[in-house]
């Protein structure tokens, strides 16, 4: 199994763009391959004495933190799936106005080393 996943802070107003973005996108990377896709909104967060998610992002007052993933089975899927969707021509034109700063996003890929489920 391999995670994509992203920390991201979206101001409290932007919520509901946000979920739509993130609909669309996640149809997407299921197109492309994601087994699963998930998004989480800030419920409760804290602020940590030396890093924490706020900090990782720099977010700003009145900004919430977006923990989110996908899952695929290898990351040789993934790796193709990525490259696949940025040739899409649905990932050529964002919208006008995003609704977060792109720019203090922060992404990865993961193996996993477990995983369990009830």
């Amino acid at each position: 199994m391999h995670v994509m996943g992203c920390v991201l802070a979206v101001p409290e107003e932007n919520e509901a763009a946000y979920r739509d973005m993130a609909e669309e996108m996640g149809k997407i990377f299921l197109e492309y391959g994601a087994l699963e896709v998930v998004e989480n909104w800030e419920v409760d967060v804290p602020d940590g004495e030396h890093t924490d998610f706020r900090k990782a992002v720099a977010a700003k007052d009145g900004e919430k933190i977006v923990f989110s993933w996908a899952i695929f089975d290898s990351k040789e899927s993934a790796d193709q799936a990525h490259a696949e969707m940025m040739e899409d021509e649905r990932m050529q034109n964002p919208p006008a106005e995003m609704p977060f700063d792109g720019k203090r996003m922060i992404f990865g890929g993961f193996r996993t080393i477990y995983s369990d489920r009830k």
